[in-house]
């Protein structure tokens, strides 16, 4: 089978054999799957990762110890916890401290003919979602967690930063939970596709406004995003990490000391809200998608993911 291979920045598709598929697993047949920011910065050397990558995907369920998952169109989580240790017993196994990670730590990844991912990981998508919708279901989930991570009340005035594929979610999640969505960035084209959904752009030109909002999100993706988020926070506010960034990133602490401010690091998310936003199409993903390309092109599919103006690139399984 064809799988992408990435080591020392470059991009590869390789002939590998087909996974093996343990016990409580269940072999998928990826049908689509959608580059994202990790996987750019994992291409840089994020992690020091080298292997397959690919994180956000449908696929089709070929072998399964449950009958009832066979043929069927699913979505996988992407954390694979041990399921025994004190943090999985509390619930959390996104940071069982043994974790695999689909395409990101010691899990080959979706970008592949096939892929292996346990049963208990698995979302069945219902029909109503299309494939090319269902593959943001993992970055919708993520942008859904920031309101399981604090109580937003109805109105507030949120700023989100950046006019990725993440902030773009994020803005039109919370817009759909009646916050009050001002998407900062620097790409007009981009914001236009949260702007049809009733959230509010604003073009950066220069000088972000300071201590202009209680909620802020970062979402920019780069090194310089978390400093612009703070700065624009007012005392006692809360800031959302949400960019993953090759590096690290400097932060002066004073104003957040100063102000008081709480930092919320935020990552994955629970995929059952994100179905529901799906399937009910409160959300539009599908202006996000700037091409689709089939697996055997992926070493194009990355280099165009890095162009301005393009937003998602999906992979389609051969």
């Amino acid at each position: 089978m064809l799988a992408v291979h990435l080591e020392n920045r470059r991009v590869e598709v390789r002939k590998v054999r087909r996974p093996q598929r343990p016990k409580s697993f269940v072999l998928i047949r990826m049908l689509a799957a959608g580059i994202c920011n990790t996987d750019l910065e994992l291409q840089r050397g994020y992690y020091g990762f080298r292997g397959t990558p690919g994180h956000e995907f449908v696929g089709e369920v070929e072998a399964a110890d449950d009958p009832n998952l066979l043929g069927r169109r699913v979505v996988g989580e992407i954390n694979l916890a041990c399921g025994k240790c004190e943090w999985c017993k509390k619930g959390l196994g996104r940071h069982c401290p043994t974790r695999t990670v689909l395409g990101i730590v010691r899990h080959p990844g979706a970008f592949q003919e096939f892929l292996t991912l346990p049963e208990a990981n698995i979302h069945v998508v219902p029909d109503s979602i299309s494939n090319e919708a269902a593959v943001f279901v993992e970055p919708l989930a993520a942008a859904c967690e920031i309101l399981d991570q604090a109580s937003i009340p109805d109105d507030a005035e949120v700023a989100v930063l950046g006019d990725g594929k993440l902030g773009l979610l994020i803005a039109q999640v919370l817009n759909a939970y009646r916050k009050k969505v001002h998407l900062w960035g620097r790409h007009k084209n981009k914001m236009r596709v949260a702007e049809r959904e009733g959230v509010q752009i604003a073009v950066v030109k220069q000088k972000l406004p300071s201590n202009a909002y209680d909620w802020v999100i970062d979402a920019t993706g780069s090194q310089d995003g978390l400093r612009q988020a703070i700065q624009m926070t007012r005392p006692r506010g809360t800031v959302f990490m949400k960019s993953t960034v090759h590096g690290a990133v400097h932060v002066d602490t004073v104003p957040v000391i100063v102000n008081e401010l709480t930092l919320v690091g935020s990552r994955c998310g629970r995929f059952e809200p994100a179905l529901t936003l799906l399937r009910s199409r409160i959300v539009n993903v599908t202006d996000m998608i700037s091409d689709i390309l089939p697996l055997s092109e992926a070493k194009r599919a990355f280099a165009s993911a890095r162009k301005p103006g393009v937003l998602k690139l999906l992979l389609q399984g051969e």
